[in-house]
């Protein structure tokens, strides 16, 4: 690979790191698997990249997707972090929506990520219309400062009531803060959230404060080593919102990077699935730790306003939206009290990893299962780290843990364990699908990370999917989407205004001024762009609602000016109101409650023909074997193939297993797979 023209895609899950290498000017592509290393992800990548075909001083841009927020907060290993807020509203974060963790039930506990002895008040106002009523007394914030430094607070975030109609007493404090606390962390809510509801923004800040010690720290290292190891490059950080930011952004809002990993994947699998012809997707990927869900309709992704990590850790800023449950590879396996068989959420992770690494955990896991099962080659086990993976100590944790528990053989135990598995996945397809009005005949499934090709068959089955589309390295799909992952720039603000009293002028300056400033966050970065798209939404409702619709407006930055009027705005809230509710309601006034901008700027997409199969690839000389698998109460022989060397338009019956360094494929015995000219393969029901 030529001299500066790589750019490497890394995504760290909870068992492997997984990169993806591209040439962006000859279109050579090289992948790298490797175990995570949870202590220090940096280490992962570091070790990932040594094995690749480049060395960091060829690395023109490294795009890095990371679970270390998400982490931090489903283990609560944030900053010690504090609070400094309104008189009266210390207990917003903790009060929530009065919202419980099980919605029938009459218990449940909430800890806050700041404890109440770090909330402290001090007097101050400013009413909704962005009136300062009351102004902040600098001594009174310092004050509240050194008491959070003497009980530890490593972060602190400054929340005020309707901050977000006006900064100013927020900026006055921030200042006063800064000047007696000793590091960046000093998280500002008006600057994270500008948006009205007082608990979303209260969250959202304090989250983002909670993690700015962890991820700077985290994202230092990774610098550090980078550099050390002779990159010149860039580094840019995927988001949330399937778009990527720089570093120094990534400081500032690491509560951005929440599901960043995952976000990534399903880049990957709208572009995959566009170029497939194959718009209407839903992607699962299955790593060690969890199986996330997403769903993708006329090749795009369905961003959310704001989702809760765990309860009441909710994050009110664009995501996309997916869905997470613990049924990765790693999950282990467990009978509970009531001799019901269990699927996670515990994971045995990278490290001990499952019973088969031989790395001291003795609790079955998904993995052991499939490798009991036969579906797992136990001599060349993905990642590269071990060399071979110990089936007795395997089927011995089936059986101690589940088998002997419910009163079965071991191989019966080892399908029950997959079984589970399966329905759990089945029932999160169904809550993204079915539960939302989508028929899922109509959707193609792309299972992809280390062991989603593994239950490719049963998704498809239990579901009623058309078929499945497996890509060409399912194990480092999310890594990929980092190569390919647009920058995006997103701001909200809250308006609240009646549409017949806007301001026109001052509106579009805001709008201007807006996307300027999103536009200066994509120089910053250096990153190459094929182009811009600025999106400019409202959120608007009749006035005596409360929930609002997303109106996405038809203008341009470069017609704003000429193009936006109060009637454009009207007619498209109609149109889209009544696609919502099939109604209007006549005669009501309307609000503007929120403004909300994203600037993107759009990345190269390379061509996926480049990883298409050789042209002197052949079925026959894939094949290498055959080896007995457990399907359905009973053994049958699977013919094994090199998934790499299978050329362009070729029919593999099922049973069937292919095997290649990132990932296994299993094909049932009543279904087929065809390999397409992108080298992704097509499972569908047996054609007779």
């Amino acid at each position: 690979m030529s001299e500066r023209q790589i750019v490497i895609g890394a995504d760290v899950g909870g068992t492997f790191t997984d990169l993806f290498f591209l040439n962006e000017v000859t279109g050579e592509c090289a992948t790298a698997k490797v175990p995570s290393v949870r202590a220090n992800q940096s280490q992962g990548i570091l070790s990932g990249i040594a094995l690749g075909p480049a060395a960091l001083a060829d690395v023109s841009l490294l795009v890095h997707g990371t679970t270390v927020a998400t982490n931090a907060l489903l283990e609560r290993k944030g900053a010690r972090t504090g609070l400094i807020t309104t008189a009266g509203f210390r207990d917003v974060i903790e009060m929530r929506r009065r919202d419980r963790p099980d919605t029938w039930g009459l218990w449940g506990m909430f800890d806050p990520v700041i404890p109440r002895d770090l909330r402290f008040e001090v007097n101050e106002r400013v009413l909704a219309d962005g009136t300062l009523h009351t102004p902040i007394d600098p001594g009174d914030v310092k004050a509240a400062a050194q008491k959070l430094l003497e009980n530890g607070a490593a972060s602190v975030c400054i929340f005020f009531i309707n901050s977000y109609a006006n900064q100013e007493n927020e900026r006055a404090a921030a200042a006063a803060v800064r000047s007696v606390w000793p590091n960046p962390h000093v998280t500002m809510a008006s600057d994270i959230l500008p948006e009205i509801r007082e608990f979303e923004r209260s969250s959202t800040a304090s989250l983002n404060a909670y993690l700015q010690p962890p991820i700077g720290d985290y994202l230092e290292l990774l610098e550090t080593g980078l550099m050390e190891g002779g990159l010149d490059g860039n580094i840019l950080i995927v988001q949330s919102n399937g778009g990527v930011m720089s570093v120094e952004t990534a400081r500032s809002y690491p509560v951005r990077t929440a599901y960043s990993g995952p976000a990534a994947g399903v880049i990957a699998g709208a572009h995959i699935g566009i170029s497939a012809g194959y718009p209407n997707l839903i992607t699962c990927d299955m790593g060690g730790t969890s199986f996330d869900v997403s769903l993708i309709a006329n090749g795009e992704s369905a961003l959310a306003a704001q989702t809760s990590v765990d309860f009441g850790l909710v994050i009110r800023t664009p995501m996309i939206e997916i869905t997470t449950i613990g049924a990765g590879g790693g999950s282990i396996a467990w009978v509970d009290r009531g001799g019901i068989l269990q699927i996670g959420p515990e994971s045995a992770g990278s490290d001990p990893g499952p019973v088969c690494y031989g790395l001291g955990n003795d609790r079955p896991t998904v993995t052991d299962a499939n490798l009991v099962l036969g579906r797992i080659n136990g001599e060349k086990p993905i990642g590269g780290a071990l060399e071979r993976l110990n089936m007795k100590a395997a089927k011995r944790a089936l059986k101690n843990h589940v088998a002997a528990p419910l009163g079965m053989d071991v191989m019966t135990a080892a399908e029950a364990v997959i079984r589970v598995a399966n329905s759990r996945m089945a029932g999160a397809i169904r809550l993204v699908s079915v539960e939302r009005g989508h028929n899922p005949e109509a959707f193609v499934a792309m299972p992809f990370g280390g062991g989603g090709a593994l239950h490719t068959g049963a998704l498809i089955k239990e579901v009623g999917l058309s078929k499945a589309l497996v890509p060409r390295y399912p194990g480092v799909t999310s890594a990929l989407g980092c190569v390919i992952a647009d920058m995006r720039f997103d701001r909200v603000h809250t308006i609240n205004v009646l549409l017949d009293q806007l301001n026109l002028e001052d509106f579009t300056k805001e709008i201007l001024v807006t996307i300027s400033d999103g536009e200066a966050r994509l120089r910053e970065s250096h990153a190459i762009f094929e182009d811009q798209e600025h999106i400019i939404e409202l959120d608007m409702l009749y006035v005596g609602q409360t929930h609002t619709v997303s109106v996405r407006l038809p203008v341009q930055a470069v017609d704003v000016e000429t193009t936006l009027r109060s009637e454009l705005i009207l007619d498209t809230f109609e149109a889209t109101y009544q696609d919502a509710y099939g109604r209007l309601l006549v005669g009501l006034p309307v609000r503007i409650m929120n403004l909300k901008i994203a600037v993107i700027g759009k990345r190269p997409k390379f061509d996926l023909s480049v990883l298409g199969p050789s042209s002197t690839a052949s079925v026959d000389a894939a094949k290498t074997g055959e080896r007995e698998i457990w399907v359905d109460g009973a053994w049958c022989t699977a013919t094994v193939y090199q998934r790499l060397e299978l050329p362009k338009n070729a029919i593999v019956p099922g049973p069937a297993i292919l095997e290649q360094p990132d990932t296994t494929i299993f094909i049932d015995p009543d279904l087929e797979g065809n390999v397409d000219r992108f080298g992704n393969l097509v499972i569908s029901r047996k054609t007779q």
